[in-house]
């Protein structure tokens, strides 16, 4: 995290616990962070919970056990915890401020640290990861983000998922303890390109895997390169699993050091104690460095001051309250604000209606027309599912504002104090783009929910801005899991669909019922995440069956599959999953038949599209596919929802078009929910996470904390005859 400090915002409240709280340093799904001063002058930095998670007893839980792990560890050289309240109506916790970059910062703005600096960091963090260790923890996320650079030398910091030695977490006894992972079952937790190969491996952890976490931060503080390069996740677990560390640079000595550390074995591992020295360098930064940490202290010293006001966060207006109600200590600041906005678009209503396309819907009153957004790919590769999401969220609205204008309830059976107007905007699928289209999105602020974007790039490139103003962001299509993990989440998202990791988790029943032996895994890195996700959980999922993985990662853009074809049926493959995109799986698949291979061929639901079905010709024929989307055409209780679309498109729905219609529905049931007061942003996201809505594709459930989709909804499809036939709904795995 970057130690820049931003300022309070108008919700914000002035003091917490002692602290006067004089900037934030920054925020994320579940809370924020604030730069406080005590009583007696010290600088903090505060850490407060939202109070929808304090409301939570689970997630207060956890809380608890992150401030035992803080409390436990003891060391000079890291960042020590100051007080804490978790029984608090918002829990927060403090711990003494450290006004220098992180080390991260400090290597991207001064180069690679001398040798003399690489071993004095080196020593004094393995005393404070010994500290770790003697307290019984495993850090799991040593990386060049989470160690402050002082003049008198480095600060371990974030214990936010730190584990016992043996598996659990911090605190892992007594009426509040369990063992609930903060990332989805079997899956990695930490940073890929900075932890050990039995983390990337889901394996067990303990002191060695800390080792290898300090080796790879050395090397890159020594080298200014990350050990095993840059790219996508996938990308980096493999390589720290198979390949050797980038140490080219370094002397001899440091090399011998740090390779011992890389260990791929965590029983050759370097021991930590090896490396700790009774007195550590004095003068260990070079001279640039030490100009950056005087730097950032000189800007916090510039701080401007505070007003003497009492007001606390309950005493703020809501988001509806007008301006001259707001405090006078940020009034200046806000009507700049909206001056700017003014000026930049000629007003939020004249955005609005230049954007909307609304047509014959416009001699409604605007304060009774309450606003969805739509951002979506209407125009570059992923415009078929885009525009199907366009047309069911359409359908949607149409069908809504009927019903009110001619006096019938909704289906909630209320009747509607409003209309709903749908607001659609074209990002291309363009990540840069999608920001902008969000950007504008939050500043409308009769925008009250969106719908989209359509992938999961344009996804990740939007959850920050649509944070920044609580704007709820339904998100029909985007599968990863990355999106929703507690360290990255947004506090504004919805993912109305299962991950994609779930969506591969029958492969494992798929070929048992099948009778396969050895499945054959493909990771295509050309889908990055995706194909790691969906390899990830097949070999998770095969643990505790008679059926053997083999697996084999593929380049980027792989054109030539006869030799992986060759080595996986040598292999004695019966069966394969292919984690790819469709070109790729086309390749994949003709070779299978030139190799006259027609056993189980499973893939995920990027291969559904009309490229593999061209490209593969005959080829296709037989595989099977899942997918996170029904083919409402092919489903009897749709029937009517099939018969609306064609006769308002002419057409049968494409793949998402039902989906979007369900995001819609979820939504307008939210603002029903309400009343006759229109919401504000804040309230209605809350409400939203916490709702349960059956649609016509699936029951809607969400984890409050990070968004993510809590249902089962996985369904399959086969190819025959040329063309997808839908298979139906997947049955949800035994709970255990």
């Amino acid at each position: 995290m970057t130690r820049a400090v931003e300022p309070l915002l108008p919700s914000d409240p002035s003091s917490l616990a002692g602290h006067r709280l004089l900037g934030r340093l920054g925020a994320g799904g579940m809370g924020v962070v604030y730069l406080g001063r005590t009583e007696s002058g010290a600088l903090a930095a505060v850490k407060v919970i939202q109070a929808e998670y304090a409301r939570d007893e689970a997630f207060r839980a956890r809380f608890r056990r992150e401030i035992e792990a803080a409390r436990r560890v003891t060391s000079r050289w890291s960042v020590p915890l100051t007080g804490a309240d978790a029984e608090a109506e918002q829990p927060w916790l403090a711990t003494a401020f450290v006004a220098g970059p992180s080390l991260a910062e400090a290597v991207e703005a001064c180069g690679p640290l001398p040798e003399r600096s690489v071993r004095a960091l080196g020593s004094m963090l393995a005393s404070a990861l010994t500290a770790v260790h003697t307290a019984g923890l495993v850090h799991r996320d040593v990386k060049p983000g989470n160690v402050l650079l002082a003049v008198d030398g480095p600060r371990l910091i974030d214990f936010g998922i730190a584990r016992t030695a043996d598996g659990n977490r911090a605190a892992d006894s007594g009426p509040d303890a369990d063992d609930t992972a903060l990332t989805a079952t079997d899956l990695v937790v930490g940073t890929p390109g900075f932890l050990a190969p039995e983390q990337a491996q889901g394996g067990e952890l303990g002191p060695p895997a800390d080792a290898f976490a300090l080796g790879g931060l050395l090397a890159y503080a020594a080298t200014g390169r990350p050990p095993f390069g840059t790219g996508t996740p996938d990308a980096l677990l493999y390589r720290t699993v198979h390949d050797e560390p980038d140490l080219d640079g370094v002397s001899a000595a440091l090399h011998t050091l740090l390779s011992g550390l890389l260990a791929k074995d965590p029983a050759d591992r370097t021991g930590l104690d090896s490396l700790v020295e009774d007195t550590p360098a004095d003068d260990w930064l070079p001279d640039t460095v030490v100009r950056l940490v005087a730097d950032r202290a000189a800007a916090l010293l510039a701080l401007p001051g505070i007003e003497q006001t009492q007001l606390d966060a309950s005493e703020l207006p809501t988001q509806d309250a007008p301006s001259a109600e707001r405090p006078s200590s940020r009034r200046k600041f806000l009507l700049i604000s909206g001056a700017a906005v003014l000026a930049a678009g000629g007003g939020v209503a004249a955005w609005a209606a230049s954007i909307t396309g609304s047509g014959p819907e416009d001699p409604v009153p605007e304060h009774d027309r309450w606003h969805i957004g739509l951002q979506a790919d209407l125009s570059g590769p992923h415009k078929a599912a885009g525009r199907a999401q366009e047309e069911g969220a359409r359908l949607a609205v149409e069908q809504f504002n009927s019903r009110k204008n001619s006096g019938k309830n909704s289906g909630s059976g209320k009747q509607a104090p409003f209309e709903v107007g749908l607001v659609v905007r074209d990002d291309g699928g363009d990540p840069a783009r999608a920001a902008r289209v969000a950007k504008d999105f939050t500043l409308a602020q009769d925008i009250l929910a969106v719908i989209g974007p359509t992938t999961d790039d344009t996804a990740r490139a939007v959850l920050k801005v649509y944070d920044e103003s609580y704007l709820a962001q339904v998100a029909v299509s985007p599968g990863a899991m990355d999106l929703t993990v507690p360290s990255l989440a947004s506090r504004s998202l919805l993912q109305a669909r299962p991950l994609d990791a779930h969506v591969a988790q029958p492969y494992a029943a798929l070929a048992a019922a099948a009778g396969v032996k050895v499945l054959g895994l493909v990771q295509d890195r050309t889908v990055g995440v995706l194909g790691w996700e969906t390899a990830a959980i097949t070999t998770s999922s095969l643990r505790g069956t008679k059926i053997a993985g083999y697996p084999r990662v593929v380049p980027a853009h792989t054109k030539e599959f006869e030799p992986v074809v060759a080595d996986m049926l040598d292999a004695g493959c019966d069966g394969f999953v292919f984690a790819g995109g469709p070109d790729a799986a086309a390749v994949f698949a003709r070779e299978l038949a030139a190799a006259g291979f027609d056993g189980l061929r499973l893939a995920p639901q990027s291969v559904l599209d009309p490229r593999f079905l061209k490209d593969a010709g005959e080829a296709a024929e037989g595989w099977q596919l899942t997918a996170s989307f029904v083919d409402p055409a092919a489903v009897p209780e749709l029937e009517p929802f099939t018969k609306a679309f064609t006769k308002r498109y002419g057409r049968p729905p494409g793949y998402q078009a039902a989906e979007a219609y369900d995001a819609v529905n979820l939504i307008i049931e939210g603002l029903l929910a309400t009343g006759r007061k229109r919401p504000a942003r804040e309230a209605l996201t809350r409400r939203l996470r916490k709702s349960t809505y059956k649609g016509l594709t699936k029951t809607h459930g969400f984890d409050p904390e990070v968004g993510s989709f809590t249902q089962w909804s996985v369904h399959r499809y086969e190819v025959a005859g040329g063309r997808f036939q839908y298979a139906g709904a997947v049955p949800p795995p035994p709970s255990d």
